[in-house]
């Protein structure tokens, strides 16, 4: 049976750029989108053969904000990969919008070349928390959005919101949330405001500008996984509710450490055994896909041990969790000395276990970060401690050893 593969394809135009926003966008560079087409086109093209093997699952267009990239070169791109990649049947195709880029025509448009989910950056239901963050839309445009949607006949869609704002308090919070209820999504991801450094928001945060403090967010956090529960969605991952059978399965390609293969400048893949990212700049990309240069930013080959790292920081972001023989057998690691960690863990309320599987809890995801750190340093020192008796063997190739086994 053929793996799965997602294709993520990054459309780097906006209209404008948000304050909180460090993904790899660009406004006013509407000149260069059909050099772009050319480069993602041929880049597709090149890469199609090196998938043999694989069955592609999943399509997402992601950004900036794919939508202004305009329907024809998007049926363009989508075309391209059917005609290089195996496609399933089922391919879940995504496409990130915002609420003003999109109406009725154009939807129907994507939805005829195949898009089947659309995911709105709807982010606030307070036109002043938009304003705030120099989003170019109002909550009234997210409603029309939305009925441009169904209209279309786009079956599955996603709205994305923020919580800990500037100027939101938790009552705001729970408006944004109600509001997004009432428009009837079938997935929601709600995140945490995350300052980026270098972006205008952090500016603004360092001149004195207050956000909600942690308590409040926590609070904000729990608040919404309980409502959303209430109404059927349930939660998959830490930030991601869905009902039933439309969790983003694209997106749970990265959680669960599925391969991955992406297109675009700044884009990121995880193909082949190997990770690698394409460099953040348009220019050198266009330029380098069509005039075959260079345009690798990253690559590394990711040894074993430190899958069964990733395995523990991504599985435990999910409901999913870990599970003690998927870790023994795919990984040759003892889950003992983390079992014992996250009974500690479970005393705590951070953490559950049903039969041999372990996750977070609500309250344990807030804390995931340090959580999944100290499992991490944990896991480290077992695999140190499983290759003492080699040193004192070998006392000649002590060092080599260490140096195989030390943090890269």
């Amino acid at each position: 049976m053929a793996e799965k593969l997602g294709v993520y394809i990054h459309i780097p135009f906006c209209r404008s750029k948000c304050d909180y926003c460090d993904f790899y966008s660009l406004a006013g560079r509407e000149d260069r989108m059909d050099d772009y087409l050319k480069a993602l086109l041929a880049h597709i093209k090149e890469t199609g053969p090196l998938s043999r093997g694989h069955q592609v699952d999943s399509v997402y267009f992601g950004g900036g904000t794919p939508s202004v990239f305009g329907g024809k070169r998007l049926k363009a791109l989508l075309s391209e990969v059917e005609k290089r990649f195996d496609m399933a049947r089922d391919c879940e195709i995504s496409m990130e919008c915002n609420p003003d880029s999109v109406d009725s025509k154009l939807l129907t448009r994507l939805r005829r070349a195949g898009v089947n989910r659309i995911s709105l950056g709807v982010q606030s239901a307070c036109d002043a928390e938009l304003a705030s963050l120099h989003r170019p839309h109002t909550f009234q445009q997210t409603a029309q959005a939305v009925q441009a949607v169904r209209g279309a006949k786009i079956k599955n869609l996603s709205l994305d919101l923020i919580y800990g704002l500037p100027g939101q308090s938790l009552e705001s919070w729970k408006n944004t949330v109600e509001q997004a209820l009432a428009l009837a999504p079938d997935h929601l991801s709600c995140y945490g405001l995350k300052v980026e450094s270098g972006t205008p928001l952090d500016t603004r945060v360092q001149r004195g500008e207050q956000l909600p403090d942690d308590d409040t967010q926590a609070d904000m956090y729990l608040w919404m996984v309980d409502r959303l529960k209430k109404d059927g969605y349930l939660q998959y991952e830490i930030s991601n509710f869905a009902r039933p059978n439309c969790q983003c399965r694209h997106n749970l390609k990265y959680w669960m450490g599925r391969p991955y293969a992406g297109f675009g400048p700044g884009a990121h893949s995880d193909f082949g055994g190997r990770r690698y990212s394409f460099v953040r700049d348009l220019d050198a990309y266009i330029d380098g896909v069509l005039g075959g240069g260079m345009i690798i930013d990253e690559s590394e080959l990711i040894p074993q041990r430190e899958r069964g790292g990733e395995y523990l920081m991504l599985r435990l972001r999910t409901t999913r969790g870990v599970e003690e023989w998927e870790y023994r057998r795919e990984y040759f690691l003892n889950f003992d000395p983390i079992e014992q960690k996250l009974e500690e863990y479970e005393r705590q309320g951070w953490a559950e276990r049903h039969d041999r599987r372990w996750n977070l809890t609500p309250t344990g995801f807030l804390l995931s970060n340090q959580l999944i750190g100290d499992l991490l340093a944990i896991q480290e020192e077992a695999t140190l401690e499983s290759v003492l008796p080699r040193l004192r063997h070998c006392p000649l190739n002590r060092n080599a050893v260490l140096e195989e086994h030390k943090e890269p």
